[in-house]
């Protein structure tokens, strides 16, 4: 019995350092395993912020892989959705009440000899009033069902129809906007264009707010595209599982030199996309020249007041754009030496370029140049006063404005029309400015003269301004250079902002 009981106990001990061994194995296994999954974690969240920056450098690129053109109208007309009719319950009439429901059992032989027959025809008179009752309350159920179908199919008529005539309705706007956008209505080729902006999607998280403003006289089309902020470009370089703290942390920062030239290259790529989609949807040369605007939606930290900086600002022309060849170029450098484009140094702080043309200055739901019911319209037409008469309005424009002015005499001035004065320090400067009261497109010798004859001035930015537009070659000329080109959807939007009342109306045209 001893040995028995010896055995057994040794192999008790036995098992019990087997399971002993056994629990540590599966301790280290799962310590193992939740290090693999750790590991595998940090290095799905390393995968997660290079696809994140692959995507924000890969915008041009991704666009560029698709096929662009004009914007298919077909595709904005709302499809016919009718309402479908849905009576429910009273789609069917219900069965009507059988005697057999009611009728009461026929009496047997014996029953009728104990007074059964007399009990039956008690009890038939009874159900025969049941009956008749509920044929008349079936009749009524009945009559009121169809009523409700006739209502029902009447409202549903009404629906029909009011969908059929919302979406005539809708396709006729549309067809409206065909024919306004052939006939350069600057309304409708701004909304052309939005719908076309409208279309493009940018990566997940990213802003979708951009605005489109065409001015006829110049064939110009002002873009303001909403960026994000730098934050859209993720800190994080590498993840790292560290097992000491049982953490997964950070094992690599992103520079922030790295963290700009992300966000400038995508701000950049933003930009050409925009010029390439836009362009291509522009068979018709409505545009020749296209101004861009990056702005960001910010809180300044030192005010706490909402900001709108521009980060980026270019001007490029379809013939400049025509000669690029977007799937080999680095994207900075294109905008900046080949467009003029100018591109903040430290968008981390906000650090905002000034723009080539603010889109205020285009918009026509600002200000529209021209009033078609010019006849009620009693705000001075600047067309009807004579070159003498518009000088001295753009001074006294330029003198609201917050500048020093002085109108040149007509003799002598080689051009020079108004000098202005900013008095502000830092900022402030001599301006030169030259005015052309213009119906039609202003030559670009009158450009490059101006630029010429002010030269030796020492002025800080030369200003022409028209009543009319400026063409392609003018735009592409003024690029790089401390020239202000006004034409006169800006003219009439610094009238505007100022309070000064004018519109352009070309008396010829009028009807």
């Amino acid at each position: 019995m001893r040995q028995q009981a010896a055995r057994e106990a040794r192999e008790r001990a036995s098992q019990r350092k087997e399971e002993e061994r056994q629990r540590k194995a599966d301790e280290r296994q799962r310590q193992e395993d939740h290090v693999r999954e750790q590991q595998e974690s940090a290095k799905r969240q390393t995968e997660a912020v290079e696809q994140r920056v692959t995507e924000l450098t890969g915008i041009l690129s991704a666009a560029l892989s698709k096929p662009v053109g004009p914007l298919d109208f077909k595709t904005v007309k709302d499809k016919p959705s009718l309402p479908t009719l849905d009576l429910r319950s009273d789609a069917q009439p219900t069965s009507p009440p059988r005697w057999e429901q009611f009728a009461p059992d026929t009496p047997g032989t014996v029953s009728r000899m104990f007074g059964g027959q007399a009990r039956y025809e008690r009890e038939k008179a009874i159900a025969e009033q049941s009956f008749e009752a509920a044929l008349e309350s079936h009749r009524q159920d009945e009559t009121a069902r169809q009523q409700r179908v006739v209502e029902a199919r009447a409202k549903h008529a009404e629906q029909v129809e009011a969908a059929k005539k919302r979406v005539a309705t809708q396709h006729q706007s549309i067809e409206d906007l065909r024919r306004k956008v052939r006939e350069k209505d600057r309304h409708a080729v701004s909304r052309y264009f939005q719908l076309v902006l409208d279309s493009i999607k940018d990566p997940s998280g990213l802003p979708n707010t951009r605005r489109a403003a065409y001015v006829p006289e110049s064939e110009l089309l002002a873009i303001e595209w909403e960026l994000p902020s730098t934050e859209a470009v993720p800190r994080e370089k590498e993840f790292a599982y560290v097992k000491s703290r049982d953490v997964i942390d950070i094992r690599k920062s992103r520079p922030l030199s790295e963290i700009r030239q992300i966000y400038n290259g995508m701000a950049a790529q933003i930009a050409l996309r925009a010029l390439h989609v836009l362009f291509s949807a522009d068979p018709a040369n409505l545009v020749t020249t296209i101004v861009f605007n990056g702005v960001v939606e910010a809180i300044d930290p030192v005010t706490g007041h909402e900001i709108r900086p521009e980060l980026i600002t270019m001007r490029a022309t379809r013939e400049q754009f025509d000669q690029v060849k977007l799937h080999g170029v680095n994207p900075v450098q294109c905008v900046q030496k080949y467009f003029g484009a100018e591109v903040s140094e430290h968008p981390d702080e906000l650090a905002a370029v000034a723009p080539i043309l603010s889109f205020n200055m285009a918009d026509p739901r600002i200000v529209d140049p021209v009033d078609v019911i010019s006849d009620i319209d009693k705000r001075p037409n600047l067309l009807e006063l004579t070159s003498k008469e518009f000088e001295a309005f753009v001074q006294n424009l330029f003198t609201r404005m917050g500048f020093d002015t002085k109108q040149f005499k007509a003799s002598g001035d080689g051009g020079i029309d108004c000098i202005a004065y900013d008095p502000t320090p830092i900022t402030g400067g001599k301006y030169v400015i030259q005015v052309k009261l213009y119906t039609k497109t202003v030559a670009p010798t009158h450009v490059r003269d101006l630029y010429g004859v002010v030269v030796g001035e020492g002025a800080t930015k030369r200003i022409l301004i028209t009543t009319s537009g400026f063409g392609p070659t003018s735009q592409d000329f003024a690029n790089n250079k401390l020239l202000q080109l006004i034409d006169g959807t800006g003219l009439l939007y610094l009238c505007h902002q100022h309070n000064i009342p004018a519109r352009i109306l070309n008396p010829r045209r009028k009807t």
